[in-house]
């Protein structure tokens, strides 16, 4: 009964978003998860080994008619991931656009985490700064993560989906694959890895749950592959002030190189949540009625650059930031942009400490036997635009300055060079999507 109602309740708030948004614009992002044999599989001559239902007890979510509480632990973990990915991708791709979803990402490798043990799960720990924390804390606040984030306002969408992709062939643990659908409210399915449909089975449902915005995630499947762990996130927003299109011009951008280019420039003036130091400018764009997600794009000052920027990056810093803005007077000028972005995180993941699991001396023994991971995939579209891009926060409450306080001059924030953005949930502190700017394209 409880699932029915789940289910008309969803359908009922698609059914009011479809109606709703109109005109937006769209961000996506999918990660994926390869995992690869090393050694033998048992083979489960019974039909869908994976879907076999665990004879382990089944893991009963609470239920309640109030928000579940979320643990900050878990948030910060996220953030400090999400930064400290960040920089090791900046590594390989510096001065180059890049736009990621650190929350696709942790979503899709904490499900993996599920069936480490050992070393490998003491390294992911590290690496997914989850130490602390046990596994039922972990899939617990994730489950509470999930069903805080999607749909948070009527003018926003925001859905999270988690799926298991096996091969017919292979046996896996039932408490793993349990645990999976429990917390994760993963779809488990089995395909023969060897039917050169399984692919397009798999791509099929990551353009689905992403509404077409990624279309393909699995190129082709390795003989030895035995397990797709995907994650995909679709959300989409309009501004709470929109810009108006009669106001976006053909004006300068300055590349890192110096090199000047006419771009689409939108402008608009009014009170925004505003932070400055004597390094940048940072402004916060919320979406939706309620504004409980915003766009926050941090600006190098012109005697700084990006470079500079994020040797200062780091998620300590972020939290004292985020403490700062406040409501001010002032004009904005953004890029128009539009990208698609895409990398293969294991180097990036090794870095970060958990080289171990995708070695022959991975120990996934609480998914199977003589497992490890062969890929992390990752990419991103986004698109933002005079009417929106995706997000829904509630960035001015409270933040108002006060008669008491002396009045400030207006500020002018021209965004006409490399930036850093964000799409952050205010309510739990989740940063959702980053990106570096260093060439918006149209």
């Amino acid at each position: 009964m409880k699932r029915n109602f789940s289910n008309a309740r969803q359908n009922f708030l698609q059914r009011r978003y479809a109606v709703s948004l109109g005109r937006r614009y769209v961000l996506a992002a999918a990660s994926v998860m390869l995992m690869g044999a090393i050694g033998c599989f048992q083979l489960n001559n019974s039909n869908n080994s994976a879907l076999a239902e665990s004879q382990a007890p089944r893991t009963e979510l609470p239920v309640s008619d109030k928000p579940a509480s979320i643990d900050t632990k878990l948030v910060s973990a996220n953030t400090k991931f999400g930064f400290n990915l960040f920089s090791q991708l900046l590594v390989k791709d510096n001065n180059k656009n890049i736009f990621v979803s650190p929350s696709s990402i942790a979503f899709a490798l904490a499900m993996t985490y599920n069936g480490a043990d050992g070393s490998t799960q003491e390294a992911m720990a590290k690496a997914l700064e989850l130490q602390g924390m046990n596994l039922q804390e972990i899939n617990s606040n994730y489950a509470k993560l999930k069903a805080s984030l999607e749909n948070p306002d009527s003018q926003v969408s925001l859905n999270i989906a988690n799926s298991l992709w096996a091969d017919k062939n292979a046996s896996f643990k039932p408490y793993f694959i349990q645990k999976n659908q429990d917390f994760y409210q993963a779809k488990v399915s089995n395909l023969d890895f060897a039917d050169t449909e399984a692919p397009s089975i798999i791509n099929n449902w990551v353009q689905e749950n992403t509404q077409g915005k990624i279309n393909k995630i699995v190129d082709k499947i390795d003989p030895n592959q035995v397990l797709y762990l995907l994650n995909a996130i679709y959300f989409k927003g309009s501004w709470t002030k929109e810009f108006e299109q009669d106001k976006t011009a053909k004006l300068p951008f300055y590349l890192s190189s110096g090199e000047e280019k006419q771009h689409p420039m939108m402008s608009q003036s009014g009170d925004y949540k505003y932070y400055e130091t004597e390094k940048f400018q940072a402004v916060s764009l919320p979406y939706g009625e309620d504004g409980r997600v915003s766009f926050y794009v941090f600006l190098p000052k012109q005697n700084s650059n990006l470079e500079s920027f994020y040797e200062s990056l780091n998620a300590a810093n972020w939290e004292k930031w985020m403490s700062q803005f406040a409501l001010r007077n002032g004009s904005l000028r953004l890029p128009r942009f539009k990208m698609d972005y895409e990398a293969t995180l294991n180097d990036a993941l090794s870095a970060l400490g958990m080289e171990e699991a995708f070695t022959n001396s991975a120990n996934f023994s609480q998914m199977g036997n003589n497992l490890k991971i062969s890929q992390v995939k990752h990419k991103t579209f986004v698109e933002v635009n005079e009417e929106g891009t995706e997000a829904a926060a509630t960035t001015s409450v409270g933040i108002e300055l006060t008669s008491a306080k002396p009045p400030q001059k207006p500020f002018e924030m021209i965004v006409n060079r490399p930036f850093f953005c964000t799409i952050r949930d205010n309510q739990t502190g989740t940063v959702l999507f980053m990106g570096s700017i260093a060439e918006p394209v149209s």
